[in-house]
């Protein structure tokens, strides 16, 4: 998966690269879909969710520039990869996710793999948390319809936010910084993310 997907399509940061090989991906992933864990696409994990494809968790991580002593949020938790790939990366990282019963799966997920440290918390993604602020990186694993303005305003002064932007069917992940002048775009690449659903997303 490193040297096929990732280091081959032009993943060059040599600690992403490093983190998507020692996190078990095929513990984040259940039922039928674990033979096909490494496999280049995202996969069901339930609830009409995905677990992402490894390009894309890679590609985030590495727009977001982590040296490892960031405050992370995750927006979008579902199985857990992501947050598991974070915490390979970050200090501290926090996720969210709105449906319980994948937050619940992926607290035994993240455990059994390890990564006890990272605090799964339920509720709206959209809107983040507030509580835990502020962010030097938040990555969001769900598209929304335009800049989550709640998520952005929970960002540190040049902090980073990867989030994929535009329709139900097609977006682009976007790099966004925090600047003294207001959100500043540095980044933007073709993506296909499921929704984000919540007050600064899609309705259900």
């Amino acid at each position: 998966m490193v040297e096929d997907q990732l280091r081959a399509r032009d993943i060059v940061d040599e600690r992403v690269l490093a983190a998507m090989g020692r996190v078990p991906r095929e513990l984040f992933v259940s039922g039928e879909p674990r033979r096909k864990a490494y496999a280049d696409a995202a996969l069901p994990i339930g609830h009409e969710q995905t677990i992402s494809q490894p390009y894309m968790v890679a590609r985030i991580c590495e727009v977001l520039g982590l040296t490892g002593r960031e405050r992370v949020l995750d927006v979008g938790t579902g199985s857990g990869y992501q947050a598991a790939v974070l915490a390979e990366l970050a200090g501290d990282v926090h996720t969210i996710e709105r449906i319980p019963e994948l937050a619940v799966r992926a607290r035994k997920n993240l455990a059994t793999a390890g990564y006890e440290q990272v605090e799964v918390h339920v509720g709206d993604g959209s809107v983040g948390l507030p509580e835990h602020a502020p962010y030097d990186a938040i990555a969001v694993a769900a598209a929304a319809p335009a800049l989550p303005q709640a998520l952005y305003e929970q960002l540190e002064p040049r902090g980073r936010l990867a989030v994929p932007i535009g329709g139900r069917w097609g977006q682009r992940l976007e790099l966004i910084v925090a600047s003294p002048e207001g959100p500043a775009v540095v980044r933007s690449v073709p993506c296909r993310f499921v929704p984000l659903v919540g007050q600064d997303g899609f309705e259900e």
